[in-house]
């Protein structure tokens, strides 16, 4: 437990520290005004205008195919949404909440009569892994999330502001 409040600890003072210092690190990143998520190529894209300012790859759920269609269905949704929200005390290094379900999904999901799920993030890596690094790095893993590295999901929260748009795409 102490390991864990303390490796917790330790990451909120870094990105607090490249939150607040503004400087070099924080001042050279562009603000993104769009994501695009290519989920059949398993990257990630920070545009501005038609600009690709990084390009990241990720990890989707463990069935990568196809929308989301309800809850536990373990797919990455696809469609239009927003960035809606921010989580440093995730179970996952930093959390930026997609605004899924939309009112797509929710139509979809009553005329279905199941739940859509929802909690649907972008994110870093566990904060307590239970895997090798590797089976992250090379592998589908989440409940239907967008994982990255940590060191991309730092770049992904300073370059994006709330209520960013965010495409998923097949």
């Amino acid at each position: 437990m102490w390991r864990h409040t303390m490796w917790r600890t330790c990451c909120s003072l870094v990105l607090a520290g490249a939150l607040l210092a503004g400087g070099a690190a924080a001042s050279n990143l562009e603000v993104a005004d769009r994501i695009v998520v290519h989920k059949s190529e398993r990257k990630l894209l920070l545009l501005r205008g038609e600009r690709i300012l990084r390009s990241i790859d990720v990890a989707l759920g463990l069935s990568p195919k196809g929308a989301k269609r309800q809850e536990g269905d373990f797919r990455t949704p696809e469609g239009s949404y927003r960035l809606s929200g921010r989580n440093v005390n995730s179970d996952y290094y930093l959390a930026l909440k997609v605004s899924y379900p939309n009112p797509v999904d929710q139509q979809r999901a009553a005329a279905e009569g199941v739940s859509p799920g929802g909690l649907i993030m972008i994110h870093g890596q566990p904060n307590r892994p239970t895997k090798p690094l590797e089976y992250y790095q090379k592998n589908d893993w989440t409940n239907g999330c967008i994982a990255v590295s940590n060191s991309d999901m730092v770049d992904i929260w300073l370059m994006t502001p709330d209520d960013t748009p965010i495409q998923i795409l097949p």
